[in-house]
């Protein structure tokens, strides 16, 4: 093992170029060395493989048995460093493996469909893992490898981690078609008492997004609801009296009403992130070109 840590690949060329040459002086010329510093590695890789590998003859270096034989391992050994940088041809339809998805359900509904679809078309021997996504162990789960993807809005993902922003997107406020807000213009404070529903995915609380929103024009909104997930929250406003800010692009296919107010809520961003340890794996590149 010792005379493989002192082993250097410029000295293995050094070797092969001796071997072909047969000539310190024209190896030297070469590689750029002078002819004292290609006598020294000579007499380095002699002390590590403990033997003279060259003997020295009037017209040159003829090479011993020993070093005839290294030359056919060290042309393998060579080979294999220059494959390590050779580009991966990235074959989608000969993929195998998981690809593991970490999104909210709203990315789950908006984003994933189309996206699976062209994944499946193209590497059908792929098998994708959906998962809801665990805001309290996203940062663990994407550094171990257990998520190699997560789809979400920028609030829930680790800061530190390389991300592309797919769309923007923004709240509207909604209700049930039969309720006595339709057609109206409502300010804030027209609404900010009204019974509300949030949807809170993996802190089950009475807190969402929009209530910064609220409290910057001093109110504070009520919310009666927390629902797990944005799509069961539709259901919930067609039986219930209750109002609620979603994401407008979740709302395709819902019986609900947009409510007319006087100020709508800035736009936020929804984004894919990963660990940094994928920005150059072939696999995830091409996921993200379906983003």
């Amino acid at each position: 093992m010792a005379g493989i840590d002192r082993l250097e690949i410029k000295q293995l060329r050094l070797f092969q170029a001796l071997l072909r040459e047969r000539n310190v002086s024209r190896v030297a010329q070469q590689v750029g060395l002078s002819q004292q510093a290609v006598s020294d590695q000579l007499r380095k890789l002699r002390d590590i493989f403990d033997d003279r590998l060259f003997l020295r003859k009037s017209n040159g270096l003829v090479p011993t048995p020993y070093a005839e034989k290294l030359s056919h391992k060290i042309d393998g050994v060579l080979q294999g460093f220059e494959q390590l940088l050779e580009s991966e041809i990235f074959s989608p339809e000969d993929i195998e493996g998981t690809y593991v998805i970490a999104a909210t359900d709203y990315a789950q509904q908006v984003v994933l469909p189309e996206v699976i679809a062209k994944m499946r078309q193209q590497a059908p021997g792929l098998r994708i893992i959906i998962q809801d996504l665990d805001i309290d162990n996203l940062s663990d789960s994407l550094a171990t490898g257990r998520v190699n993807l997560a789809i979400a809005f920028p609030d829930f993902v680790p800061s530190n981690y390389p991300c592309t922003t797919l769309f923007s997107e923004y709240h509207v406020c909604v209700a049930a078609k039969n309720s006595p807000l339709a057609k109206k213009k409502l300010r804030l404070k027209d609404i900010a008492d009204y019974p509300q529903i949030i949807a809170s995915p993996s802190r089950p609380n009475f807190r969402g997004s929009i209530d910064a929103w609220f409290e910057g024009h001093g109110l504070t909104r009520n919310v009666v609801i927390s629902a797990p997930c944005f799509s069961i929250v539709p259901l919930y406003l067609e039986t219930t009296d209750a109002i609620a800010f979603l994401p407008s692009r979740a709302l395709i296919d819902s019986n609900l009403i947009t409510l007319n107010l006087a100020e709508n809520p800035v736009s936020f961003d929804v984004i894919a992130a990963w660990h940094p340890r994928s920005n150059n794996d072939p696999l995830h590149n091409w996921v993200l070109a379906f983003l």
